[in-house]
């Protein structure tokens, strides 16, 4: 039968050995730099998974929006029109629709040029499906035409023009011009109003005007589109109710139901991989603070070799021993674990309340650098870094319970 192991003396020498020793003061400075760097090593951990996991959210707060929730794409030609948007409308009545047409054009102001890509939407469902066209439209000048665009802020920066005045577009469709053909046609459009998305690469390259402009200039059938954008609170939900509806209509296999997480997968697959591994080279700083833990139990261990062999000669177990040190080593590392949660509150309050790391707008879309740690992660980081707090206590734990009294006293 197991002795039941005395509490009250257990916990009277860890007292003792927390406390600062001036015969050894070593000692105590190792356990405090262990403490130390437990507490470093969480705080960064934290921050740079609260970054990474900030930088993705704000990425995809953007790219939720230019990207749009759903897209609709036909698979044959006719198959997205205007009998499918009435279709789905009346089916789904929470979801908005915007049909489009789309087609790579060349901008040209004076001696600029820029490759663009040009949509033609309804101005009045796509500012129901797209906030930043939506805010753009605000400051709109209300041109009464069917060859009015809205552009990005990038883009009218590049071509050196403002609002009201003109932009010329060329498109990749030959024209009869005299006895011959050219390989391009061109027109001029007005500028209605411009956007900023917070992406400069998509302020440079979409242009938006008008279905009717379409119709006109590149003799887009009417009422047939080459896709639909759809506006999604839970695209993810709402992309099986409609592949579910398709698959039992007309419309199966006609049209295929993509949503913005899988036209960037490979991007938002590659930044879970980046902070998965800087996770793990990060916790490695936790492993390497937990060393000094075993190196400061070790040297406490080899101070204290008589004072083990006395409290065993008077009767602790090395049951009693072994919990003495193990919990000695468990108090250090969640004492630092805490103090590093606590540092990396103020960090984490300092770095978004002042301006101290400031980013450009113009390149990141943000200028305050985003923190953002979610509870899974959160618990990960703690859970792993008190496994390594607990293994790192066992070997000195079981160090000094393997303290033979009898050859420690003849030697002392």
């Amino acid at each position: 039968m197991a002795i039941a192991k005395n509490k009250t003396f257990i916990n009277k020498i860890i007292k003792h050995y927390l406390k600062y020793d001036k015969d050894n003061p070593f000692i105590f400075i190792s356990s405090l730099l262990a403490l130390l760097g437990i507490a470093v090593g969480i705080m960064v951990l934290m921050i740079a998974i609260g970054i990474m996991n900030g930088t993705q959210e704000e990425f995809k707060k953007r790219l939720f929006v230019m990207d749009y929730p759903l897209t609709i794409n036909p698979i044959f030609y006719r198959s997205a029109n205007d009998e499918l948007v009435s279709t789905l409308s009346k089916e789904f009545p929470n979801l908005r629709f915007s049909p489009y047409y789309r087609t790579p054009a060349v901008s040209k102001s004076n001696s600029n040029i820029e490759l663009s890509v040009l949509f033609g939407v309804d101005f009045e469902k796509e500012k129901a499906i797209n906030e930043v066209f939506a805010k753009a439209q605000e400051n709109s000048l209300n041109i009464n035409s069917k060859f009015k665009v809205v552009t990005g802020g990038v883009l009218l920066k590049e071509m050196q023009i403002s609002k009201g005045e003109k932009l010329t577009l060329n498109f990749f469709k030959s024209q009869t011009v005299g006895f011959g053909t050219m390989p391009f046609l061109q027109k001029k459009f007005t500028i209605d109003s411009s956007y900023k998305s917070g992406l400069s690469n998509y302020d440079k390259v979409l242009v938006y005007t008008t279905h009717e402009a379409f119709h006109k200039i590149l003799k887009r059938e009417k009422g047939v589109y080459d896709g639909i954008h759809i506006y999604s609170a839970n695209a993810e939900t709402d992309i099986k109710r409609i592949n579910t509806f398709l698959d039992n209509s007309e419309y199966a296999k006609s049209v295929n139901v993509e949503g913005w997480w899988e036209q960037k997968a490979s991007y938002f697959a590659a930044m879970e991989m980046e902070k998965n591994w800087l996770g793990v080279i990060l916790l490695l700083i936790v492993v390497v603070a937990s060393v000094n833990i075993i190196s400061s139990l070790l040297m406490t261990v080899m101070s204290r070799r008589s004072e083990i062999a006395l409290m065993k000669t008077l009767g602790a177990t090395s049951r009693e021993i072994e919990s003495i040190f193990f919990r000695l080593g468990t108090i250090i590392g969640i004492a630092g674990i805490i103090a590093g949660i606590i540092l990396a509150i103020i960090v984490k309050w300092i770095l978004t309340t002042f301006p101290i790391i400031s980013l450009s707008e113009d390149v990141y879309g943000f200028s305050k650098l985003p923190i953002e740690l979610g509870v899974f992660d959160f618990s990960m980081i703690i859970i792993g870094a008190f496994v390594i707090v607990i293994v790192a206590a066992i070997y000195p734990a079981k160090k000094a319970s393997s303290t033979d009294p009898l050859t420690i006293l003849r030697n002392e």
